[in-house]
C-alpha cells in the first residue's frame, strides 16, 4: 500500500466511516462488511463498494489493498456478513485476486478505481445454509 493509500485509509477509518457508515449500506452498490477482530474478538462494520457477479457471489473492491485489517479478519474467519440494501447476507470462502482490467466492476466505475489504484478485490460466496435476512 502506498503512503497516499495509507493516509486515506487512516482518514476514512477515523472520520469517513463514522460519518457515512450507517448510510452507505442502504445505497445500491455499497454495503458494510460485518466482521470480528482476529485478536480482540470485537465486532466491526466496514463500509465497502460491492458488486454481484453472474455466478451470485459478491466482489468487494480493496482500494487500500489486501493488507487492510478488515480483509485480514475476514480471511482468518473464513467469511463475514454483508449488510446491503436492508439485508444481511452471510458470506464464506473469501478469495483474494488482482484484476488490472477491472472486468469484475461496471465500466463506468473503472476510471475511478484505476485512479486510486484499486486493482485488488475479494470475492465471497453466500452461504448455502442461510439466505440473506432482513436487518
Amino acid at each position: 500500500m502506498s503512503s497516499t493509500q495509507r493516509r486515506l485509509a487512516l482518514l476514512n477509518r477515523r472520520v469517513g466511516n463514522r460519518l457515512v457508515g450507517g448510510i452507505l449500506p442502504l445505497l445500491p452498490g455499497f454495503g458494510a462488511v460485518l466482521h470480528r477482530g482476529r485478536r480482540s474478538g470485537r465486532s466491526y462494520r466496514t463500509p465497502v463498494k460491492v458488486f454481484r457477479t453472474g455466478s451470485g457471489s459478491y466482489v468487494i473492491s480493496l482500494p487500500y489493498g489486501p493488507e487492510s485489517d478488515w480483509v485480514r479478519n475476514v480471511l482468518a474467519a473464513g467469511g463475514c456478513e454483508l449488510r446491503t440494501r436492508r439485508r444481511v447476507v452471510p458470506l464464506t470462502e473469501p478469495r483474494l485476486f488482482v484484476d488490472r482490467s477491472q472486468r469484475v466492476v461496471p465500466a463506468p466505475l473503472r476510471p475511478i478505481l484505476t485512479r486510486v489504484g484499486a486493482f485488488d478485490f475479494i470475492e465471497l460466496r453466500p452461504t448455502a445454509a442461510q439466505p440473506g435476512r432482513s436487518g
